[in-house]
C-alpha cells in the first residue's frame, strides 16, 4: 500500500497545521486491527474448515470405494466358484447345477448394487453395467447348458451343446478376468486415496504454516510499522520539533486515534512553551531593565538640562544659539526613541517568522541590546565571525532570545573584568553554521555538564534564576534544525556552540514528519 502524506506546502493557508492534520487523519476510511486480526483468524479458520471439509469428502470416497471393493471381491468369489464347478462339469459331468447358483449368486449382489444407485463415479457405473452384462451372459449359457444335459429343449439360438461348452468357457474367462481387471482397478484407485490421505495432514501444516506466517507478517506490518512511526514522532518531539504527525496510510484505525492524542498533545505542549519562551523573554527583560535605565538616565538629563537652560536664557540667546540646542534635544529624544524600540522589538509577541538571516548582524543587534549589561558587570564582548559565514534560516526574534541568553548567563559566570568572545564557522558542520559563545567565567564541573540543559536546573543561587534559559534556548535552536552543545573546564571557562542549519538545509518549522 502506497502511503498518503500531506506537506505543509499542501495545507490551505488560512487553516493552522493541527487542524489539516486532524481533518486529514479523520476522514480517512476506519480499518481498525480488531478488523484485520479478525479477517486474519478468519482465513485461518477457513483454511481448516476447508482441509476438514475435503478429508471428510476423501475418507467418504475412500469408504464408498472400499464397499465397493467388498462387493467385487464376494463377485469374484462366487465367479470363482461358479469356474470351479465349471471345471467339474468338464471333467466328470457334474457340479453344473452348483456353477449356475453361484453365478446367480454373483449376478444377483451385483445388481442390488446397481438398483441401489450408490456414489459411484461414472466410469464405476459402467464397469458395473458391462460386468452385469457379462455375468447376465454366462449365467444365461450355463443355464442353457444344465438344460441340455437333462434333455430339455435348450432356448432358441442357443445351440448344440458342443457349442454351449465352447461359448461356456470363453464367456467364464472373460467373466472372471472382467471381474479380476475392476477388483484391481478399485483396489488400486483405493491405495492412491489412502496414500493422499496420509499426504493431507502435511499438506495442511504446510499451508496453515505459510497462510500463518502471512497473516503475521501483515499484522506485524500493521502494528510495527505505525509503532515506529510514532515512536520517530515521539523522539521528534523530544527534540523539538512540535509538528504535528500527518497520516502515513490509507486507512484510520487505533493508531490514528493515537495519533490524534499525541497531535492534542503536541498542541498543548507548544502552547505552554510559547508560554515559557515569552515568560523567559520577559525576565531577560528584566535583567536588561538596570542597565537600560542608566542608559535613557543620561539622555533625559542632557534634555532636562537642555530644555532649563534654553527656558532660562531664551531672550538672551541668538537663533544659531537655540537652533543648536533644539537640535540636541531632537538628538537626545531620538537616542531614547532608539533605547526604547529595541527592548519593545525584544519583547514584542509575534508568530514564528522564518527568513534568511545574516549571523554576524543579529549578533552585533544582540550585543548592542546587552551594552548595557555588559558594562554595568565591568566585561567586554569580542566578536570575531567571519564575513563569508553562510547565512542561516531561522526567526530573528527567538535567535536573538538564543543568543542573549548565552550573553546573560556568562556575564554571570564572570568576575568584573571578564570577556565573552564570539567566534564562528561555516566548514566544522557540514551545511550548518557553528557559532560559539565562550567567558572567561568559573566553568561548570564535568559532571553537571550533561544537566546544564534540562528544565529548572541551575548553579546560581536560590532565587538568582529559573534553570529554563538554557532549556527554552535548545529547544528554540532544536526547532530550528540545530542543537546546542556545551564544553567548559572548571577555572578556565565555558563554551556554548550554537549549529542552525544554512538557508540550503532549511529547518522543518511547520512541517509534517
Amino acid at each position: 500500500m502506497k502511503p498518503t502524506t500531506v506537506t505543509a506546502a499542501e495545507t490551505p493557508r488560512d487553516e493552522p497545521l493541527e487542524i489539516v492534520a486532524e481533518k486529514a487523519l479523520q476522514q480517512r476510511p476506519s480499518f481498525s486491527i480488531r478488523a484485520r486480526i479478525m479477517l486474519g483468524f478468519l482465513l485461518l479458520l477457513l483454511l481448516s474448515a476447508g482441509t476438514a471439509v475435503g478429508s471428510w469428502l476423501l475418507l467418504s470416497s475412500i469408504q464408498s470405494k472400499m464397499q465397493l471393493l467388498v462387493l467385487i471381491d464376494r463377485i469374484a468369489i462366487e465367479v470363482q466358484q461358479a469356474r470351479r464347478f465349471e471345471k467339474n462339469y468338464f471333467l466328470y459331468g457334474t457340479n453344473l447345477a452348483d456353477a449356475v447358483e453361484h453365478a446367480r449368486n454373483a449376478h444377483e449382489l451385483l445388481s442390488a448394487r446397481l438398483e441401489e444407485g450408490g456414489s459411484d463415479p461414472v466410469l464405476s457405473t459402467k464397469s458395473l453395467v458391462f460386468l452385469s452384462s457379462q455375468l447376465d451372459s454366462y449365467e444365461e449359457t450355463l443355464t442353457a447348458l444344465a438344460s441340455a444335459q437333462h434333455g430339455a429343449k435348450a432356448p432358441p439360438g442357443a445351440g448344440g451343446r458342443s457349442e454351449l461348452a465352447a461359448r461356456l468357457r470363453k464367456q467364464g474367462a472373460r467373466t472372471t478376468s472382467s471381474v479380476l481387471k475392476l477388483a484391481a482397478s478399485e483396489r488400486s484407485f483405493v491405495e492412491a486415496r489412502l496414500a493422499f490421505a496420509k499426504e493431507v495432514p502435511l499438506i495442511f501444516l504446510a499451508a496453515m504454516l505459510g497462510l500463518s506466517v502471512l497473516v503475521a507478517s501483515f499484522l506485524v506490518r500493521q502494528t510495527v510499522g505505525p509503532l515506529g512511526r510514532l515512536v520517530h514522532a515521539t523522539q521528534r518531539i523530544a527534540g523539538g520539533d512540535l509538528s504535528p504527525i500527518m497520516p502515513a496510510r490509507r486507512y484510520r484505525d487505533e493508531f490514528t486515534e493515537l495519533s490524534l492524542g499525541i497531535n492534542h498533545m503536541i498542541h498543548e505542549l507548544d502552547r505552554r512553551y510559547q508560554i515559557i519562551v515569552e515568560s523567559q523573554k520577559l525576565r531577560a527583560v528584566g535583567t536588561l531593565t538596570a542597565g537600560i535605565a542608566h542608559e535613557l538616565n543620561n539622555p533625559l538629563n542632557n534634555i532636562l538640562l537642555t530644555t532649563t537652560t534654553l527656558r532660562q536664557f531664551y531672550p538672551k540667546l541668538d537663533d544659531a544659539e537655540r537652533s543648536e540646542m533644539l537640535e540636541d534635544l531632537v538628538s537626545q529624544a531620538e537616542r531614547s526613541q532608539g533605547i526604547v524600540r529595541n527592548l519593545l522589538d525584544f519583547t514584542r509577541q509575534s508568530g514564528t517568522h522564518m527568513e534568511p538571516l545574516d549571523l554576524p548582524s543579529l549578533i552585533r543587534d544582540v550585543t548592542a541590546l546587552a551594552a548595557n549589561q555588559i558594562k554595568f558587570h565591568g566585561c567586554t564582548v569580542q566578536v570575531d565571525l567571519p564575513a563569508s559565514l553562510p547565512p542561516v534560516h531561522g526567526d530573528r526574534d527567538l535567535l536573538s532570545q538564543v543568543f542573549l541568553n548565552l550573553f546573560l548567563n556568562a556575564l554571570d559566570a564572570m568576575d568584573k573584568g571578564g570577556r565573552i568572545h564570539v567566534s564562528g564557522s561555516g566548514i566544522r558542520e557540514p551545511g550548518h553554521v557553528v557559532v560559539d559563545v565562550t567567558d572567561s567565567g568559573c566553568g561548570i564541573p564535568e559532571h553537571l555538564l550533561d544537566a546544564v540543559f534540562d528544565p529548572f536546573f541551575t548553579t546560581k543561587p536560590t532565587g538568582a534564576g529559573t534553570g529554563l534559559g538554557l532549556s527554552v534556548s535548545r529547544g528554540i535552536v532544536r526547532k530550528h534544525g540545530g542543537d546546542i552543545r556545551a564544553s567548559s573546564k572548571p577555572g578556565i571557562g565555558t563554551t556554548m556552540s550554537v549549529m542552525l542549519p544554512t538557508t540550503s538545509v532549511q529547518a522543518a518549522f511547520g512541517n509534517a514528519s
